[in-house]
């Protein structure tokens, strides 16, 4: 591997882990509906004998600010999606209204709020390990590249310091995107 191409896949591996967390953001549930709050979790229903994602079976809209529908395809299918959604952790009560479910989306207290910022910060966190594995995986391949002769010694110091600039503009991000997920679960 060339150091361009090594770069590149450092930059790439840590995206991977900022798009990672923006998806699990989507599951946090904030004080309006989103499709994401159901469809991102990973609701199974037992359906057909085996277990299939929600979305799989339904699709998730959200016609009002504080409501989710949940169009199943199969008609028959909606008693056990609607099994599966209460059953999820998620405390939803959705209710019946011929082949799709409508769910409200109660609001949060300010206790559950405190803890859903509780639960994005160790998200994010946990996006930050990834993030500075992949820096150690670069941090180490600039190793491998001047072991190999394909990097002098300036060489491998200004791809460490590549990486390390990458390393700290992702954290930066993963910090922005708590700001604004912070202030939307604590926004009333």
């Amino acid at each position: 591997m060339d150091p361009d191409t090594a770069i590149l896949q450092t930059e790439e591996d840590m995206e991977k882990a900022v798009e990672y967390l923006l998806h699990e953001f989507a599951t946090v549930r904030t004080g309006k509906a989103s499709p994401g709050l159901i469809e991102n979790m990973d609701v199974h229903v037992h359906s057909y004998g085996s277990n299939m994602k929600l979305k799989q079976l339904a699709m998730i809209t959200s016609p009002e600010p504080r409501l989710l529908e949940v169009k199943v395809f199969d008609p028959s299918t909606t008693q056990d999606v609607e099994r599966a959604i209460r059953e999820s952790r998620l405390g939803l009560n959705p209710a019946a209204a011929g082949s799709s479910l409508r769910i409200p989306i109660p609001e949060l207290s300010e206790e559950r709020r405190v803890q859903m910022v509780k639960l994005v910060k160790q998200l994010a966190e946990e996006a930050k390990v990834r993030v500075r594995a992949v820096r150690k995986e670069g941090m180490d391949m600039a190793k491998k590249l001047k072991n190999s002769n394909l990097l002098t010694e300036d060489g491998q110091k200004d791809h460490e310091d590549e990486v390390q600039k990458l390393t700290d503009r992702f954290i930066k991000a993963i910090d922005e995107h708590v700001v604004v997920k912070e202030k939307e679960v604590m926004k009333v």
